[in-house]
């Protein structure tokens, strides 16, 4: 756990089937469940009751139980300066870049690259940021 960074209440953090790394200054918000593996760059916020789960059960042997089955994983990795929204769901093997949002409520199944804004169920990118300008300027995603 790096320095300043929070897990505040009611908040859970798993590191049973893989480790869990969180960076400076990072905050875990409140009831959000983190399940490693999961890596947090410096600077991430994640909002009220967001999950990122680097674990999935098994289920293609109709003769074991689910709860039977032999879980897997893979890791999730969010880079520096990233805020996830409240709601949001990220899951396993995913990378979100540098200084990405996520809007609440979003399920991110697949990479986002930097300097994007997604929201959505499955998340798609709705903006992307110009990193070339001193302020930020929105740029129109064109399909």
């Amino acid at each position: 756990m790096g320095n300043r960074a929070i897990i505040e209440s009611n908040a859970l953090v798993n590191n049973i089937v893989g480790p869990v790394v969180i960076g400076d200054n990072s905050l875990i918000g409140v009831g959000s469940v983190v399940i490693g593996p999961v890596t947090l760059g410096k600077d991430v916020l994640l909002a009220q009751n967001v999950v990122l789960s680097g674990l999935n059960h098994g289920y293609k042997d109709l003769n074991k139980t689910i709860r039977e089955h032999k879980v897997n994983t893979r890791p999730i990795t969010v880079s520096d300066d990233v805020w996830i929204g409240a709601n949001a769901v990220i899951t396993a093997g995913v990378h979100i870049g540098t200084h990405c949002i996520v809007g609440g409520g979003a399920v991110v199944t697949k990479d986002v690259p930097d300097y994007c804004i997604v929201s959505g169920n499955p998340a798609k990118i709705i903006k992307r940021l110009d990193k070339t300008e001193n302020i930020r300027d929105y740029i129109p995603v064109t399909s």
